[in-house]
């Protein structure tokens, strides 16, 4: 294994650190097994590493694995040394990173920097059973097009009712008692969030106002706020400012959104938005605690199988 070395807090630091595939090895390993490895068929402990190769042989059922086999590097032909600075990028751009940007930065297609990143943004999903409490935030916004920027022919056939008909309803909930940080109280120790929002994408809205709620997503006693008050502590202000910075990555970053993938991209941006006041090395290594039996192959992403 390699020496130890000062862990990185900006991008040109972590590519330099992880220009080595033995240090890139010897990280995962330490971040997912805190405690040494433990072989993933059998749960044993005893094992030789065989240096070369970069893989541990279990002493008790003989299978060698690596560090990458049960997560979303699985299958991978790419390298950690690509990997690893690719998910510092995916977690510490405010507004995204597209597939062709990160392509370019890699040395690789931008097939293979979508699929970096759609499997990167599985790892962001929260997984949690927290709920919010006390007054939540509950408002909701529309996905999709413009009108004015669609074929005449896309229009005709659409009809009349172009604004918010037939886009995507994304309904989300934030925590609206939240007390912020202030930028001089950031640290470069990562910290619990104050900001806690979800986000749940509904069918596509007709002619009457969504009323359904995440409920599963909120604990009692909870006070459900929907109304905008400028003048008074009742508003959505804190779910506007989430909408705002969604849009601007959707529109401006990845221009165009699958409906069947708009979900990834809502739990890459409640992932960074709830960890706002983390630094780089947080928001990082959170998303590499969060990597291990979270696979997602090809086929399941394009819909060729049932995933």
């Amino acid at each position: 294994m390699s020496k130890t070395k000062s862990l990185p807090t900006s991008l040109i630091e972590a590519i330099r650190y992880f220009s080595d595939l033995d240090v890139c090895t010897e990280f995962v390993a330490k971040l997912r097994w805190p405690n040494g490895p433990v072989c993933p068929k059998c749960g044993g402990v005893e094992y030789s590493y065989l240096k070369t190769r970069r893989l541990w042989k279990c002493r008790e059922c003989k299978k060698q694995y690596s560090v990458k086999l049960g997560t979303i590097f699985e299958d991978s032909p790419l390298g950690l040394d690509k990997w690893l600075p690719a998910v510092w990028l995916a977690a510490n751009s405010k507004n995204g990173i597209s597939s062709h940007e990160l392509g370019r930065a890699l040395g690789i297609t931008q097939k293979s920097a979508w699929f970096m990143l759609q499997r990167i943004r599985l790892a962001m999903q929260t997984g949690s059973f927290n709920k919010l409490d006390g007054e939540v935030e509950v408002d909701e916004t529309f996905i999709g097009g413009k009108a004015r920027n669609m074929h005449k022919s896309v229009r005709d056939r659409k009809g009349p009712r172009t604004g918010w008909y037939d886009k995507t309803v994304v309904l989300g909930c934030a925590s609206a008692t939240a007390s912020y940080a202030p930028r001089s109280c950031r640290t470069r120790r990562p910290r619990r969030s104050s900001r806690r929002s979800r986000t749940t994408s509904l069918p596509v809205r007709r002619s009457t106002p969504t009323t359904a709620t995440p409920t599963e997503a909120l604990d009692a006693p909870t006070t459900i706020v929907r109304s905008i008050t400028p003048s008074s502590r009742v508003h959505t202000n804190g779910l506007e400012n989430f909408w705002s910075l969604l849009k601007r990555g959707l529109n401006g970053t990845y221009v165009s959104v699958e409906p069947f993938h708009l979900f990834r991209y809502l739990d890459e941006r409640v992932f960074t938005y709830n960890k706002f006041d983390w630094d780089d090395y947080g928001r990082f290594s959170a998303v590499l605690g969060m990597a291990a039996g979270r696979r997602l192959t090809y086929a399941e992403l394009t819909g060729r199988v049932s995933g």
